[in-house]
């Protein structure tokens, strides 16, 4: 799956981040606009993708007398399937947070990084994911690996594309900040939680330790 326009998996072609667009906007917007937003194609381009669903009546178009803003049509018997495709990103969010959630050894903390949170990935991307275990876990420690594995195979499944886990316990991200490793910055900026406490807090945890020895 493209994790920068997921829509393309089923619309491969220019019309996929243009309806991706406009299933985001409430707002009417310029051709320009959505050229800019969709960042593929050509200005010319994406206005010939408005014009031909325009004639579907899936996009509604508003002259402005010297300008034309386009809307998806949200009443257009279509318009749901445009809507759910557009916003897979937080499908996949959402089973992934459903699935670490069940676990029967609860996570500190699982959250996505990298292209997957940024929003910028492609075809070829992984999906990057953090884990933190308890500290009286071993780090070879069966059903904590096997609950790991599981949730590789579902990020493949559900997208196509490989998944990255960083996985460690709860010292090792604390002996991380004596380092001061470049990863971290990886994994806050941005990231999104799937469960268990926020990393904010855990480092700010682990800050506070490291004074103290």
């Amino acid at each position: 799956m493209d994790l920068r326009t997921p829509i393309s998996t089923v619309v491969p072609s220019l019309d996929g981040p243009v309806l991706q667009v406009l299933a985001r906007s409430d707002e009417g917007l310029s051709g320009r606009q959505i050229h800019k937003l969709a960042g593929t194609g050509s200005v010319a381009g994406v206005r010939l993708v408005l014009q031909r669903l325009a004639t579907t009546g899936l996009v509604h178009v508003d002259d402005l007398g010297n300008s034309l803003l386009y809307r998806l049509n949200r009443r257009h018997l279509v318009a749901p399937a445009v809507e759910f495709l557009a916003d897979l990103r937080s499908t996949l969010v959402s089973r992934l947070a459903d699935e670490i959630s069940a676990w029967r050894i609860p996570a500190v903390h699982a959250s996505l990084y990298g292209a997957i949170a940024r929003g910028d990935g492609d075809l070829d991307s992984d999906v990057d994911l953090l884990l933190i275990r308890p500290d009286h876990l071993d780090a070879g420690d069966v059903l904590w690996e096997e609950q790991a594995g599981r949730l590789m195979q579902t990020v493949v499944d559900l997208t196509g594309n490989p998944a990255h886990v960083f996985e460690l316990s709860r010292t090792e991200l604390t002996d991380h900040l004596t380092t001061e490793e470049p990863i971290l910055n990886d994994w806050m900026r941005p990231s999104i939680q799937l469960t268990g406490r926020p990393l904010a807090s855990l480092l700010e945890e682990g800050t506070t330790q490291l004074a103290l020895r």
